[in-house]
């Protein structure tokens, strides 16, 4: 059983390092500043008996996510793990600037050197969960909430893929594009076919549809329609040939195309951007697909979106079903800072800093 069940059946409180599989060169401070190391060593020889509380913040409105992974990291490599004093917040709570969400207090010789890995933790895991976060809010500013799929596969490298995965499910993303973003939650990436598959067959989305839908007939059968740069025309070919069993098409023109159906219909230019997927374009589709009797047919649309773009398409009401978002997401755009703030008991922090308790923080055990 994975982890994520047992804490939310309630049978543990935090996720351990049986999800996160640490490297072990964490311990020897492969990953750390060397300004950390070498002040551990000096700590070792001239303050070794000081306790320290250490205090965590950012400046944003944000969505806080890689707590559970934070004190597993603590746990799992500092020294005496146990003489530490922890308080923290939960993954998924809302957090505003300079709001502390997390303190350690013990000998900082014991965990010092972890903390520009506590830093970038917190700020990878709370950055992708607060992009989520404000996407799927914009996704359902027009009062309906629209799907949104991450799909930041090819935007990162392949080995953030499992806590970008965890975090987007913290922001409220309802599904995922690969099976290790799902790594920690145990449960499968949702895909259907990329441009790759209609190429293999030459162009002919009809063909590379029916081979999709025999292959995997258990899946909702949704077609891409761009790759011949027609959305519109080629929707309706994949529609009439599939009818009920086709379940959506997907649209992902390139922000620099203007599909075809502007070219047929060039008396509709000259007051808005066609390139891409534009809200024109969708609008055009619906009411092709619905003049022909699919009006069960969804609508997803990918390709360059983000949370102003997507809050732009709800504001005009365009009947968009699901969002694929990629590159957006993944921007590290919140940074966290670690501050020294006592000292056996007593208020000692850099110019501009100081002890900020918070009172929804919790304590470790």
């Amino acid at each position: 059983m994975k982890e994520i069940e047992l804490k939310l059946q309630g049978k543990i409180n935090r996720l351990t390092n049986k999800t996160f599989k640490f490297d072990e060169r964490v311990r020897d401070g492969w990953f750390s500043a060397v300004y950390f190391l070498k002040t551990r060593q000096i700590v070792e020889k001239y303050h070794y008996d000081k306790i320290v509380t250490m205090q965590f913040f950012q400046k944003n409105h944000a969505v806080l996510c890689g707590t559970d992974e934070v004190i597993s990291l603590i746990k799992t490599f500092a020294d005496n793990p146990d003489e530490l004093e922890i308080y923290s917040l939960k993954d998924g709570d809302k957090i505003s600037p300079f709001e502390t969400v997390l303190t350690i207090k013990g000998n900082y010789k014991n965990f010092g050197y972890l903390e520009g890995l506590i830093d970038g933790i917190l700020a990878r895991r709370t950055s992708v969960s607060t992009n989520v976060y404000n996407v799927v809010k914009a996704a359902g500013a027009s009062g309906k909430q629209k799907e949104v799929i991450f799909m930041g596969d090819r935007d990162d490298h392949f080995m953030t893929q499992a806590g970008d995965g965890y975090a987007a499910h913290i922001g409220g993303a309802s599904a995922k594009a690969t099976h290790a973003m799902n790594e920690w939650w145990g449960k499968q990436g949702m895909g259907t076919m990329p441009h790759a598959l209609i190429q293999l067959f030459e162009g002919d989305l009809v063909a590379a549809t029916r081979a999709y839908k025999e292959t995997f007939p258990d899946d909702e059968l949704i077609a891409l329609v761009d790759y011949n740069n027609d959305a519109v025309a080629d929707s309706l070919k994949v529609a009439r040939e599939f009818g009920k069993e086709l379940k959506g098409v997907r649209v992902d023109t390139s922000r620099t195309m203007i599909d075809q159906y502007f070219l047929r219909n060039q008396h509709l230019l000259g007051t808005f951007d066609p390139r891409g997927v534009n809200a024109e374009l969708i609008f055009a589709l619906r009411k092709a697909l619905d003049d022909e009797g699919f009006q069960h047919v969804k609508i997803v649309v990918s390709g360059g979106f983000n949370e102003d773009r997507i809050l732009e398409f709800e504001k005009q009401g365009v009947p968009v079903d699901t969002y694929g978002v990629g590159s957006s997401l993944l921007k590290v755009n919140i940074g966290f800072t670690g501050d020294n703030v006592m000292i056996d008991g007593k208020h000692v922090a850099k110019a501009g800093r100081r002890y900020r308790p918070n009172p929804r923080l919790e304590k470790e055990i």
